[in-house]
């Protein structure tokens, strides 16, 4: 694994806006002087990677954005067993050298996702505040675990009877210490902040693994 490359790895249950953090963090990666490309998950179609090419139009390739169907529980594919993905990210690398910076976004349909440690650098786990104010006491690795964990959508929290309050200070509490973020990825706010803080985790990995 080239150690020059941030590999992101962005999940979550499924709707939480996954696809659309991606969309937005890929120009302000950009804006950082990196340079993306992006892996999307899907069971059976490229439809998540269809969506990128277009919103991502004249900011990336098209060919930058790669579709795995993984044929079974995206779990699978990121945690258990990631051949296909760390498949694909080297092909991508080997077709255009100058990307050092890949995120893998992937679906699923529990708390129990989490990436695969060969695959992502830095974790990110996304909720959004329809899923309910009492998520985050739910725990489950992917919310106690991951390096960043977003609560997204923070815009219809008043519409979907959650107490957005509530929910960010639960969320610290089991996390004991690892940050979380509030984005609204639609939009833009928070988006910046997380993708600081990606870069910043992962520089400090990498000045530990040095040291």
């Amino acid at each position: 694994m080239n150690d020059n490359v941030l590999r992101v790895g962005i999940g979550g249950p499924v709707g939480t806006g996954k696809t659309a953090l991606t969309e937005a963090l890929v120009p302000l990666f950009l804006a950082a002087g990196r340079t993306p490309g992006v892996i999307t998950n899907d069971i059976y179609t490229q439809e998540d990677a269809l969506h990128v090419r277009r919103e991502l139009a004249g900011i990336i390739s098209p060919e930058c954005v790669i579709g795995v169907e993984t044929g079974a529980c995206p779990h699978t594919a990121v945690r258990d067993d990631p051949t296909m993905n760390l498949a694909a990210g080297e092909e991508m690398l080997e077709r255009f050298p100058q990307i050092d910076t890949l995120i893998y976004e992937s679906g699923g349909d529990n708390l129990t996702l989490t990436f695969s440690p060969a695959l992502a650098d830095v974790f990110v786990f996304v909720l959004d505040t329809s899923n309910g104010q009492k998520m985050p006491r739910k725990g489950g690795p992917g919310i106690t675990e991951s390096d960043i964990l977003v609560i997204n959508k923070v815009d219809i929290a008043q519409y979907v009877r959650t107490d957005l309050e509530v929910m960010e200070r639960d969320a610290h509490a089991v996390r004991e210490g690892r940050p979380v973020i509030l984005t609204n990825a639609l939009e833009g706010m928070g988006v910046q902040k997380l993708c600081d803080t990606i870069i910043a985790r992962w520089e400090a990995q990498r000045g530990r693994n040095v040291a």
